[in-house]
């Protein structure tokens, strides 16, 4: 069978991809890209007419002595790196196709492994391209919109609803395939999206760290531990029970259990998912969070539940991120506890993946061979996805500091030897922290201080911040210009939050606090192909999802998640009642 299909479009694609580039290295796009592409493309135009206003002087002064014109460069900033992005991708994956689409529409295939390695370059082609549609347009457009409109509404719907590049690609794929089909000359290559998504998730290993777990505390990891695996196993056995798929309820329980859209595309390869049961579950999970979202901080507010107690809540019984995010705020809008504490229950939710992902692949194996007459570690070993293997290396390698230092975060760690000079605090800001030191040292600002700390219930190392701990941390910060330790970090956050602090004081803490933690490169440059890699392989899941496939799936994912999320909301609830206690 010959796989290969002549059509132009691969050619045409190509050209419009250069273009870009081309569009983006010459500069007669930035005003737009400025406006899209917001946070890396700010103050880059006043940058560059105060570097062209100094050039010109240069140069005329150069003139004038009888000099050549000096030789000035712009500075570096976000806005040349977003630019060569662009534009490298543009040129490189455009210069490819076009020279691909030249050789195909001359070749006249024959059957054979060339023909079908051809024959999905023009698919590829296509989703990359709407991928960079979605990336570098959509996804920005909507979360300008969001950002514009959350004074009036009170919240950023762009990231509340999640309209982002992942949920905008499904859409679009789906929309592609149910109203205007997939084109002939694509077909093939569409159905590589799945090699790209495990890809992907190979590639999510290195975000994590289990060094991450000893600084979050035993609370949010029991808690957490009790009912993501509570949720796992309350869905798998509803599942049987109503005669769900195995696939089906498998990635379901992925995402009810773990951390929502996230967890449902990690599991979904390990179980063989078909995209409309992946369809399912996202629109579970995002029909239920945003509910939950809104009901939450009603019911913490009746129920008179603090900072810690509705941040424990939040963090275990919403499922996806960015509405735990919205939900703590919509609590709390004017503090940053509740919005901490629900992010940490967060963070440990999503430190479970890997225990999930090999309980799911062991589950399903043995559940599509019979069950108990099964030899599981014989199927395991016969049937277990490699690609698992390759999340669970990169994973064990991020933990052992291979990435980044052992103790980070998806790449983000503190190191006080990396401050570099230029970053170190400035006269006025040390003074203003020395001129708050004193004010707290004496009399009232004493008082008020020492009973802040001590209503705060401000813990440390499993005992209470003292005064006179706060008094030497911000000593040291006034002495070295910079963070020294993460204990000194955590002191002065709780500082930072003193009502009544001198602005400048509380801006030059802050500023010493993101001084402190960097990013490693090896896990920023991961992350961004994560995003590719998912980015692409949701668009063409999107593509396969077909309104038929959904009608046959039914509306058991509904039940099945309307129920496991009532259960895990409420109970959740009743132990961050009986078992949390106000302290931070």
């Amino acid at each position: 069978m010959v796989y290969t299909v002549k059509s132009p479009a691969l050619l045409i694609i190509g050209i419009l991809m250069m273009a870009w580039g081309w569009l983006n290295a010459s500069g007669n796009i930035d005003g737009i890209q400025s406006s899209l592409q917001a946070s890396a493309y700010k103050d880059h135009l006043k940058v560059k007419e105060k570097f062209d206003a100094e050039l010109a002087v240069a140069t005329e002064l150069a003139k004038a002595e009888g000099k050549p014109a000096p030789d000035m460069k712009m500075p570096a900033s976000h806005f040349d790196s977003a630019k060569a992005t662009q534009t490298h991708m543009s040129y490189y994956f455009g210069g490819a196709f076009v020279l691909i689409g030249l050789i195909t529409l001359m070749w006249k295939p024959t059957e054979g492994s060339l023909d079908y390695f051809i024959s999905i370059v023009p698919g590829i082609a296509f989703i990359l391209a709407i991928a960079f549609i979605v990336r570098w347009g959509l996804d920005p457009i909507f979360g300008n919109w969001g950002k514009a409109a959350a004074p009036t509404l009170g919240w950023d719907f762009a990231k509340i609803f999640n309209l982002n590049y992942v949920v905008i690609g499904i859409v679009i794929g789906m929309v592609i395939v149910n109203v205007f089909k997939i084109p002939a000359w694509a077909a093939n290559g569409v159905r590589t999206a799945r090699f790209f998504l495990k890809t992907g998730v190979i590639l999510l290993g290195t975000l994590y760290s289990a060094a991450e777990l000893a600084q979050l505390g035993a609370l949010s990891v029991v808690m957490i531990g009790i009912f993501v695996l509570g949720s796992v196993g309350l869905v798998l056995f509803m599942g049987k029970r109503m005669g769900s798929n195995n696939s089906m309820t498998a990635v379901l329980s992925a995402g009810m259990g773990v951390c929502g859209v996230s967890a449902t595309v990690a599991a979904s390869p390990v179980v063989q998912a078909k995209a409309e049961e992946i369809a399912y579950t996202i629109g579970t999970i995002l029909i239920w969070g945003v509910g939950c979202m809104f009901l939450f901080p009603t019911v913490g507010h009746i129920l008179g539940m603090g900072p810690v107690q509705f941040g424990a809540w939040a963090g275990t019984g919403i499922l996806n991120s960015a509405q735990v995010a919205g939900a703590a705020l919509a609590f709390d809008p004017k503090g940053i506890e509740t919005l901490k504490v629900a992010e940490i229950f967060n963070i440990t939710r999503v430190l479970f993946l890997p225990i999930i992902v090999l309980w799911l692949a062991a589950w399903y194996v043995k559940h599509e061979e019979g069950a108990e007459k099964v030899n599981l570690a014989q199927v395991v070993v016969a049937k277990f996805p490699v690609f698992v293997l390759g999340f669970i290396a990169m994973f064990a390698l991020s933990s052992a500091g291979m990435f980044a230092p052992a103790g980070h975060y998806k790449g983000k760690y503190f190191s006080s030897t990396e401050i570099k000079e230029e970053k170190l605090l400035k006269g006025k800001e040390t003074k203003a922290i020395e001129a708050e030191l004193t004010r707290l040292r004496e009399g009232e600002g004493a008082q008020a201080f020492s009973k802040y700390l001590a209503d705060k219930n401000v813990v440390l190392e499993g005992h209470k911040v003292t005064a006179d701990e706060a008094y030497k941390a911000m000593s040291d910060l006034v002495a070295n210009k910079k963070l020294s330790t993460r204990q000194q970090d955590s002191i002065l956050e709780s500082v930072a939050k003193l009502e009544g602090l001198d602005a400048l004081a509380k801006g030059s803490i802050e500023k010493a606090h993101k001084n402190a933690y960097h990013t490693s490169k090896n896990i920023k440059s991961y992350r961004n192909w994560i995003a590719w890699l998912f980015a692409f392989g949701l668009i063409g899941l999107g593509m396969q999802i077909t309104g038929k496939a959904l009608k046959q799936a039914g509306g058991k994912p509904l039940i099945i998640g309307g129920v496991v999320g009532t259960l895990k909301a409420v109970g959740s609830l009743v132990v961050v009642l009986l078992f949390v206690k106000e302290f931070i």
